[in-house]
């Protein structure tokens, strides 16, 4: 199987990621935090362990405000909907960003009546749109850094220099930019960072986190158990036992510690076979390509469509007739359809990971010229 669904999750894991965790499950399977025996420390170990590395790595201050959370939804939920918001306040966001942020928008501005922008165009639109947005009643920015459909990288420096001096925070969506791109988030100005473990930082599954830099206060999403200050009727007021209700997933963060580990060794050529993906397919007739061109920067994400054929069928195709995976359909973000007129069709997206092959691009695009002549001209 060819594997080009890296956006999705990455595949294959170093192996070292499994290999901790199965360490993880046979030799300290114990709660982390709920004791003070040896094998209740070594998982506490684990988990702290893994805060600093994430802390060190995306340039957050402090790694207690490193939140683990089973994925970046749930995150990007902590942030959106734990966040003062008021009756009147505004936000703004893009047209580009995951149903991860475009719903709990959404569901604030009919529980709370939040006001929220959403921007569109280009990046100079997305300045301009946003420095002509800002007002005092913008409390909250939000930025997906890169596009899940096109792989087109937000111009968030620029974006965060507008925000400057305002009383708004910032919030970055990072699902797809973490682990290829440096981020730190003390330098950027970014107050808050969301992101999975299982994509491009090439952890298991069931893992992400929410990290905070400087003074957000927000809301809990979960009351309960914290394993410390148990006496405490309310909710505690520390970071992050505030947030981390319940037990941790102790060796799916050992598993992403192993991959956290394994990333500072790791030479990709992401970018080279993307590059080449996209040459491949604008050589073919009646392919479109969505986004920028390969001369632009970009995630390793490009997505398109064979004339009009479903993107669903031709993601069939390849995977029972060419054993290729990709993803079609609107991979959750419909708003960014709307922008490229591709609601209907959805679209096919291939994206690429550190261990993909040159090979395996050409057999791709290769797979994508008989498919257009199969459907195309017969």
């Amino acid at each position: 199987m060819i594997y080009l669904d890296q956006a999705a999750s990455s595949f294959p894991k170093p192996s070292a990621v499994a290999e901790a965790m199965m360490e993880a499950v046979n030799e300290y399977g114990a709660n982390p935090g709920r004791g003070t025996h040896a094998l209740a420390d070594r998982a506490a170990n684990t988990i702290q362990t893994t805060r600093k590395l994430l802390a060190q790595r995306f340039g957050a201050s402090d790694p207690r405000k490193v939140i683990f959370f089973p994925n970046a939804t749930t995150a990007l939920n902590q942030a959106i909907q734990g966040f003062p918001l008021m009756e009147g306040d505004h936000v703004i966001t893009t047209m580009f960003e995951h149903n991860s942020v475009r719903r709990p928008l959404e569901y604030l501005k009919d529980q709370k009546r939040i006001e929220v922008t959403y921007l569109s165009g280009s990046s100079e639109k997305l300045i301009e749109g946003l420095y002509a947005s800002m007002r005092p009643e913008t409390k909250l920015v939000i930025v997906s850094h890169a596009s899940n459909i096109t792989g087109e990288i937000a111009p968030l420096k620029s974006m965060i220099e507008i925000i400057k001096g305002t009383a708004s925070k910032v919030l970055v969506d990072a699902s797809q930019t973490a682990g290829h791109f440096p981020i730190h988030m003390k330098e950027l100005g970014i107050d808050m960072l969301a992101f999975p473990g299982h994509k491009r930082l090439l952890g298991p599954q069931g893992t992400g986190a929410l990290l905070v830099e400087g003074e957000v206060e927000l809301e809990p999403l979960l009351y309960g158990g914290t394993g410390s200050f148990s006496e405490l009727p309310k909710q505690p007021d520390h970071w992050p036992e505030k947030y981390e209700s319940g037990t941790l997933n102790t060796p799916g963060i050992a598993g992403w510690k192993a991959a956290l580990e394994e990333l500072n060794g790791l030479v990709s050529r992401e970018t080279y076979l993307t590059q080449k993906l996209m040459h491949g397919l604008l050589e073919i007739k009646d392919v479109m390509v969505y986004g920028p061109g390969p001369e632009v920067e970009r995630m390793p994400v490009v997505s398109f469509n064979i004339g009009d054929i479903s993107s669903q069928e031709i993601a069939m195709v390849l995977d029972s007739h060419y054993q290729i995976a990709v993803r079609a359909g609107l991979h959750c973000s419909p708003t960014s359809h709307q922008y490229y007129d591709t609601t209907e069709q959805g679209a096919v997206r291939a994206s690429i990971g550190p261990y993909n092959t040159e090979e395996e691009i050409d057999r791709f695009v290769q797979a994508i010229e008989e498919i257009r002549i199969g459907y195309m001209e017969m």
